[in-house]
């Protein structure tokens, strides 16, 4: 049961940080340019896709009676996290999700 929450938390902060970059003014303050129309429409739709993953990943975890209420826990810690780091920490906060893959891959594969 550990990994499908791990999975959930991961990919709900991944979602938000997609959804977040998919903002102008957000992904200004992490990259110091605008991003183009091409790339916030990648990104709006990357973090709704991470956020649908998450989703599952916490009905697969706790069942349909309390899967959508732990998501909605998972959501609304990744935003926490998110916007803390966001203003002081812009790339960190971009990046944590692409870091945290590998780590979470070696977990899976050894307790398989």
């Amino acid at each position: 049961m550990t990994l499908p929450l791990v999975a959930s938390l991961l990919l709900a902060y991944g979602g938000m940080a997609a959804l977040c970059q998919g903002m102008p003014r957000n992904y200004k303050l992490a990259w110091q340019r605008e991003p183009s129309a091409m790339l916030r429409c990648i990104l709006r739709t990357t973090g709704w896709g991470l956020l649908a993953g998450s989703f599952a990943s916490c009905v697969r975890a706790w069942g349909w009676a309390m899967g959508p209420v732990g998501w909605f826990g998972a959501i609304s810690l990744a935003a926490l996290i998110l916007t803390s780091l966001l203003p002081y920490h812009g790339r960190l906060a971009v990046l944590f999700p692409v870091a945290s893959i590998p780590p979470w891959l070696l977990l899976w594969a050894l307790t398989g």
